[in-house]
């Protein structure tokens, strides 16, 4: 990984970056935590949402032959947008629909079009936030594996190699320490012996 030097200021380096490293753990694992509770419940919100087209195309089935003569009456023009914070991930939500709806005669078609287009505005509304709750679960994922690599990065990797090197540089300091008391000695004593 690193090339450890063997010197006080490496080992004063290699502590701060253990610290920084001791100190973010927590945080990251509780945003984790947090990523994957909130992926949990946007997966039921996706499943919500699913369930609700579904009793909706339920509803209408009888009438199904009729939909086939329903001009085309009404088109999405915009998706509006904003941000909005999930878990700390910058994500971007609808706002509201602007649709499209050609005017047309009341008198010249049958009485349910004017039902059918609050259903066709109802099952597009249905269906964009189905697509843009799947977005927002992709980049929670996204950030969630992210969140989990940098976990086990620090807790696997980092922070026992850290802990290592600090073992390695502070018994290499203490040996350097002792050999030269040691030779300290030896020269005090031939001082001693030649005096």
């Amino acid at each position: 990984m690193i090339k450890i030097q063997y010197n006080k200021t490496y080992l004063i380096q290699i502590n701060k970056d253990l610290a920084i490293r001791n100190n973010a753990l927590p945080v990251l694992k509780s945003k984790e935590a947090a990523l994957r509770a909130e992926t949990k419940r946007i997966r039921s919100q996706i499943q919500q949402l699913d369930k609700k087209i579904e009793d909706m195309l339920a509803s209408i089935e009888p009438q199904m032959r009729l939909w086939s003569e329903f001009p085309k009456l009404i088109s999405l023009k915009k998706i509006e947008f904003k941000m909005q914070k999930i878990a700390s991930i910058s994500v971007q939500v609808i706002d509201k629909l602007v649709f499209k709806t050609e005017s047309f005669c009341l008198f010249a078609y049958p009485a349910w079009f004017l039902q059918g287009v609050e259903i066709i505005k109802q099952v597009i509304q249905l269906e964009a936030e189905r697509m843009n709750t799947e977005h927002i679960l992709e980049s929670i994922e996204y950030a969630r594996r992210k969140t989990t690599q940098k976990v086990n990065l620090y807790e696997k990797v980092q922070i026992p190699f850290f802990e290592e090197a600090m073992r390695k540089i502070k018994r290499f300091l203490e040996d350097e320490e002792n050999l030269s008391k040691s030779s300290q000695k030896v020269v005090k004593k031939r001082m001693e012996l030649v005096a």
